[in-house]
């Protein structure tokens, strides 16, 4: 972002403080108004003919830079896989604890690996307990892989629905 005297275009295409379109301006005169209303002329895309400027707040346009920052990198970070275990023999209370967990981790943008631990022959039992809970989270999940049984445990991964 370029503000004040560092643009070097002969003339702005100029925006006021309340948004207001104030036309092509030479850019001595905007930077003349800049001054006089003791705020920033800054340039917002250089990729135009003139190029767009908007009086902004002294820090505004540092502020609003530096939430446009923080807002990308939010968006380009890889999801996490966060891991829940569970036991086939869980309570309802224990149940709707870990579901609530793994909404408020699939709403925050990260995936969830649900995991029974499993012995003997609850292998059924477990898998209907994750089923459940993949019923249960429709709305904030989608799963990226079946539900996998293995020995010890059984597991499926849900993705956060975009």
């Amino acid at each position: 972002m370029i503000t004040n005297e560092k643009i070097k275009a002969t003339e702005v295409q100029l925006t006021g403080l309340n948004g207001e379109d104030l036309g092509v301006v030479p850019t001595a005169e905007a930077l003349a108004m800049a001054k006089k209303l003791k705020v920033d002329l800054v340039c917002t895309s250089l990729m135009s003919s003139p190029p767009p400027c908007k009086l902004m707040g002294a820090g505004a346009a540092k502020q609003e830079a530096q939430q446009a920052r923080r807002q990308e990198a939010k968006e380009n970070r890889a999801p996490k896989v966060k891991e829940i275990r569970l036991t086939p023999h869980i309570e309802e209370h224990d149940y709707d604890t870990k579901r609530s967990q793994a909404e408020r981790i699939l709403k925050s943008g990260d995936a969830v690996m649900l995991v029974v631990r499993i012995q003997g022959k609850e292998g059924a039992q477990a898998k209907e307990l994750l089923e459940r809970l993949i019923r249960d989270l429709s709305g904030e999940g989608s799963k990226k892989t079946g539900i996998q049984l293995s020995g010890k445990q059984a597991a499926v991964q849900l993705d956060p629905l975009q």
